[in-house]
């Protein structure tokens, strides 16, 4: 089978090394073996996310000798393939409203009970998953804010055990309940990035998907939803981060080291690529 890469980034700043890093990890595993290479502007946060870095963005990959092929996929233009997606979960109950704000959860997190630990912090402890069907309705009819939270013990049951695949970790055993009942669907759109990258990744034929160590826990909640929902499961490869000399990640903050502002100065591509092989990657990968 033709590998079917892709790089999604978020258009929320500038290209920076580190994902141009990422970027040139896609594209040459497709390159190398005469797949395809996919570009998708993860564009879902409506709130953070600017046209005009996604055209920055667009830019530095071209000057950096990243081609891509077919058009771009711009998320923002495909609320209703989430939605359509998000229904099928509703239907057999894997999702509920959330009508929490991050202060009631901040407020619950720090009572002096046991809180269940994720990757990144305290879980949502469940509270509005025991809401009844009529006080859910009413709270609903009233207008009050909610997202939409995923059901993990339920749909833990629904799946059974399952496993994916990650090049370098081999095959790792699905932890269900990891990121605990994460928000699928934002206050402000039909999604998340967990249901998105999904379902995308479906849509898009995506055979390998290549990105950062950080985003394992991730993947254990994706292939989740792979297994739910029948889709393929593309195989996987997370790679160390790249890190400065003091082995801190590259943001988008870094203004002086975007792409944007190195090829400003009179870099070439070929000297920011060496400038990024020159950086240590903070790793190995851990399962």
């Amino acid at each position: 089978m033709t590998a079917v890469t892709r790089f999604a980034p978020s258009p929320t700043g500038e290209l920076h090394l580190g994902s141009a890093y990422s970027a040139r990890i896609a594209w040459r595993r497709a390159r190398d073996v005469g797949g395809t290479f996919l570009v998708r502007i993860e564009d879902i946060d409506i709130r953070r996310c600017r046209r005009e870095y996604e055209t920055a963005m667009l830019a530095d990959l071209q000057w950096l000798g990243l081609a891509w092929d077919g058009e771009v996929r711009r998320q923002s233009d495909h609320f209703a393939d989430y939605g359509r997606v998000l229904d099928q979960l509703d239907a057999r109950g894997l999702v509920y409203p959330c009508f929490c704000t991050r202060a009631d959860i901040a407020a619950s997190t720090s009572a002096p009970h046991p809180i269940a630990m994720g990757p990144d912090g305290p879980l949502y402890p469940g509270t509005c998953r025991h809401l009844s069907r009529e006080d859910r309705r009413q709270r609903i009819a009233a207008g009050i804010e909610h997202c939409m939270r995923f059901h993990a013990a339920r749909a833990a049951e629904q799946a059974g055990p399952y496993s994916f695949l990650d090049e370098g970790l081999g095959r790792i055993e699905g932890q269900p309940l990891l990121l605990g009942d994460f928000v699928i669907a934002r206050k402000d759109t039909p999604t998340s990035y967990h249901l998105s990258v999904t379902v995308d990744d479906h849509l898009q034929g995506v055979t390998l998907v290549t990105r950062g160590i950080d985003l394992l826990p991730s993947t254990h909640v994706h292939a989740l939803l792979q297994t739910l929902l029948g889709y393929a499961a593309p195989q996987y490869a997370h790679h160390p981060l790249l890190t400065d000399a003091t082995g801190r990640r590259f943001a988008k903050r870094d203004r002086d080291l975007t792409i944007r502002a190195l090829r400003e100065s009179g870099r070439t591509p070929a000297e920011v690529f060496a400038m990024i092989d020159g950086w240590s990657c903070a790793g190995p990968a851990k399962a």
